[in-house]
């Protein structure tokens, strides 16, 4: 399939969606500490998407029969991705939580997420929690113009096994703009100087997901929730990149203040 190329207007569109789903996420930060129930946080997340007069790409997203139920995607320890809030989920001290927020915005898709700690937590946990979010970084920098998808894919990999951790395999990062998921698709493994080749104005949801044992998923019954297989708890980082001739640019990046976006 073609990779969309955005073009002047998409990509001021495209920065202001990003804006606000980077305001929200930032905004939920504060608010995850022990005794909040994911529930809480996704009221949280639904009133500030709706206050910067934008809406959820995630609530009644279809997959198959099936349509999400919330407008923000909160994971716990063992949960990969694709966690529906619950006020029975009770966040307690060494706890971590996964928070995505997708937001559309003026016709343009914003995407991102991040791990916290709640509380303390232990050691290795930690660790994995860096080296995930050491690893988005290092998959950025490889968003080069002429270099190809494999390169972001395999320097994930390489650092994350290089670490002792896992990355899952079953859910990849993507394109993103007119729609939340777009071409290519983007593994969080793969070798180097394979995959589609970077070109100007690609917008890209690069997104590690790395498992503290083994890399394997599974679904729960709720037909979302994607869990490790042998329960070790999971990290996930996220932001959207525009790939430009001077390197690429992080267009969810919190900004100082409230996020300045029209109507």
């Amino acid at each position: 399939m073609t990779i969309p190329i955005k073009n002047k207007d998409g990509i001021a569109r495209m920065r202001e969606a990003c804006a606000i789903a980077a305001a929200v996420l930032e905004s939920l930060k504060p608010l995850v500490r022990p005794g909040i129930t994911t529930q809480d946080l996704e009221e949280a997340g639904r009133d500030a998407i709706a206050r910067h007069g934008a809406r959820s790409a995630c609530y009644g997203y279809q997959h198959g029969s099936r349509r999400y139920p919330a407008h923000t995607c909160i994971s716990v320890n063992d949960e990969v991705v694709h966690g529906i809030p619950s006020f029975r989920r009770i966040l307690r001290d060494g706890d971590i939580v996964s928070l995505d927020i997708v937001v559309w915005h003026n016709g343009y898709v914003g995407d991102n997420a991040c791990t916290m700690p709640v509380g303390p937590v232990a050691p290795e946990i930690a660790k994995l929690l860096r080296v995930t979010r050491e690893a988005l970084d290092l998959g950025i920098r490889q968003a080069q113009i002429g270099n190809r998808i494999g390169d972001i894919s395999s320097t994930i990999q390489i650092y994350v096994e290089s670490a002792g951790f896992s990355v899952v395999r079953d859910m990849v990062g993507h394109g993103v703009g007119l729609a939340m998921h777009e071409p290519p698709e983007i593994p969080n493994f793969g070798r180097k100087g394979t995959g589609d080749k970077i070109r100007p104005g690609m917008t890209l949801a690069i997104e590690p997901m790395v498992n503290l044992g083994g890399h394997k998923t599974k679904v729960l019954a709720d037909g979302w929730t994607v869990v490790s297989t042998d329960g070790s708890p999971s990290a996930h980082f996220e932001h959207t990149v525009l790939t430009t001739d001077r390197g690429p640019e992080i267009l969810t990046l919190p900004r100082p203040g409230p996020a300045q976006v029209s109507a």
